[in-house]
Order: C-alpha cells, then sequence, then structure tokens
C-alpha cells in the first residue's frame, strides 16, 4: 500500500474527519454514523469521492444525502455514488 495513502496515515484520517464537519446538525449526525461504521474500510478512491462531496455547500450536501437529488455533471461518477450510496445508509 502506498504510504501517503488514507488507510496508513492516521493524520489524513482525523484531516478527513475533521473537513467533514458541518453546519448542519444533520449532516454531522450522517457523517458521524459513516465513519464509525466505514472509516477503516475506505479506500483511497473512496477518499477522493468523499473529498469532491465534502467541497459542496451544506444545504447540496444535505439535498443528495436525503435523496432530494441526484449526483449531476462532474459527481455523476462511479465513486462519488458509490460513496454516496455507503453515507446515505450510514
Amino acid at each position: 500500500m502506498d504510504e501517503s495513502s488514507h488507510q496508513s496515515d492516521p493524520l489524513r484520517r482525523a484531516r478527513l474527519r475533521w473537513r467533514a464537519r458541518r453546519g448542519l446538525l444533520e449532516n454531522d449526525l450522517i457523517f458521524e454514523r459513516f465513519f464509525s461504521r466505514y472509516e477503516h474500510d475506505l479506500s483511497d478512491a473512496d477518499v477522493g469521492a468523499l473529498t469532491r462531496l465534502l467541497e459542496l455547500s451544506d444545504n447540496d450536501l444535505m439535498d443528495l444525502l436525503l435523496v432530494r437529488k441526484e449526483p449531476e455533471g462532474d459527481l455523476a461518477d462511479p465513486d462519488v455514488i458509490r460513496v454516496l450510496e455507503l453515507l446515505r445508509n450510514a
């Protein structure tokens, strides 16, 4: 495994958790459950997809998490869709 990967670097995992802290409590609760279940199973591709989702505004992210919207454009990518499904099921 690459030494710079998510799995081999506890600091990268901590940064990802910190970045997932959101302004909306509902999003925070979903991410807390997500990390409790999947943090140690995430691949680097999953981390990249999660990072892309975290670039969204809180409201846009909530719309995706609550299935009010589906990913479009650049976000309609298999890795993003996979991580989004994990988040929705967390």
